[in-house]
């Protein structure tokens, strides 16, 4: 049997083709569609190859197309909405995203304000239930979202610097193909595997995870240890690439069951005021620093996905501290060496962040095993400067 088998599976209102031969397989499910609005980023969707298996499976469906090339890491608000307004222009009956988060959850905002009507912020604030939405199938182009599994949705509202996440809704058809993959950077393959590790690790960690989300998360982590440093090393290495897009994959049916952390939800107000930092990067950078006050309050949890790491890790909270250096170090061993200055951070911007991000991150923690306040968070942040 070979080790990267082309395989469909189903979840939620998903249907996800993977393997290196998943992309035709769509042209089934959009057969009887009239016009797409392809959305993408500037330069991923034809680098990787994608944009051109696309266009050869619309036109052998006689599917007219416009397209979308300028979504950009960390999304806004007024992108989203010149997506929605292209879409209502050329009458679109079909959504396909072709690119990483930031597209594909861009894309879905588009899908169901143009099913239902709206603006974004009426979404993210929950104003308006997002109960159906404009057929979109998503092409995976990096192994560390999972948004292609998952009905989540995060956009940034460039007015208050709010980075915020809405369950908003599932793609009807996804595709995760390893060939994309390799034209990403040792820097993208760097900061998408993290992100995949840490949707695994955070969702194993909540209180609201269970032990089918656990195990997903533990192999999840098991095969991004196991394939980063070999993709680092050869970006055209289909198995690895394979592997890691499979761990990011099940890291996000593992999220969309269970959720992340407080760690997303400050990462998320920091890349809320300041866009240039990689989702990955900024999680990376204040991980370590929480994950010691999850390890003591869940420490069995915890423990599932860091022995991945550290076999000798403990499931007691004496081993918290220790869980904290062991992840730091693994991240330091594949290459990661950023701090928040390399991105721009100063003390005010950092406060700011802490503000902008303070009531994604609060209501994440769980107040019947540690309290922080925003100043104690600030002074935390202040060591990764």
């Amino acid at each position: 049997m070979s080790s990267t088998k082309d395989f469909s599976l189903s979840f939620r209102e998903t249907t996800l083709y993977f393997g290196i031969n998943s992309t035709e397989r769509i042209s089934r499910s959009i057969k009887g569609f009239r016009r797409a609005l392809i959305v993408t980023g500037k330069t991923s969707a034809k680098k990787s190859g994608a944009l051109d298996d696309i266009l050869k499976i619309l036109n052998e469906n006689d599917i007219e197309y416009t397209i979308y090339d300028s979504v950009t890491s960390n999304p806004t608000v007024d992108k989203i909405e010149e997506i929605t307004e292209k879409g209502k222009i050329f009458d679109t009956d079909l959504i396909i995203a072709i690119g990483g988060g930031s597209v594909i959850d861009s894309a879905k905002f588009a899908s169901v304000i143009l099913s239902i009507g709206g603006n974004p912020v009426d979404y993210i604030k929950r104003k308006i239930k997002p109960v159906s939405h404009t057929f979109l199938v998503a092409i995976n182009l990096t192994h560390g979202t999972g948004t292609e599994v998952d009905r989540y949705a995060v956009a940034t509202i460039s007015e208050t610097k709010e980075k915020l996440g809405s369950s908003i809704a599932y793609p009807n058809i996804s595709v995760d193909n390893p060939r994309y993959m390799v034209s990403l950077s040792p820097q993208q393959t760097l900061f998408t595997s993290i992100d995949a590790f840490y949707h695994a690790l955070e969702s194993s960690i909540v209180e609201s995870s269970n032990p089918y989300v656990q195990d997903l998360s533990e192999k999840s982590a098991y095969y991004i240890k196991t394939y980063i440093q070999v993709a680092m090393k050869n970006p055209s290495d289909i198995e690895a690439r394979y592997w890691l897009l499979y761990a990011s994959m099940l890291a996000g049916i593992s999220i969309d069951l269970a959720g992340t952390s407080i760690i997303h939800g400050m990462e998320h107000g920091l890349s809320g005021v300041n866009p240039s930092l990689e989702h990955g990067a900024g999680l990376a950078i204040i991980g370590p620093l929480f994950l010691p006050l999850l390890y003591k309050a869940f420490p069995e949890n915890s423990w599932k996905v860091m022995k991945v790491l550290d076999p000798s890790l403990r499931p007691t909270p004496e081993d918290a501290e220790k869980a904290g250096k062991i992840l730091d170090e693994f991240q330091k061993s594949i290459g990661f060496n950023y701090a928040l200055k390399d991105y721009g951070f100063d003390k005010e911007w950092l406060k700011d962040a802490v503000e902008a991000g303070w009531r994604i991150f609060e209501p994440r923690i769980p107040k019947d095993k540690f309290i922080l306040t925003k100043e104690q968070v600030y002074n935390m942040l202040l060591s990764r400067l």
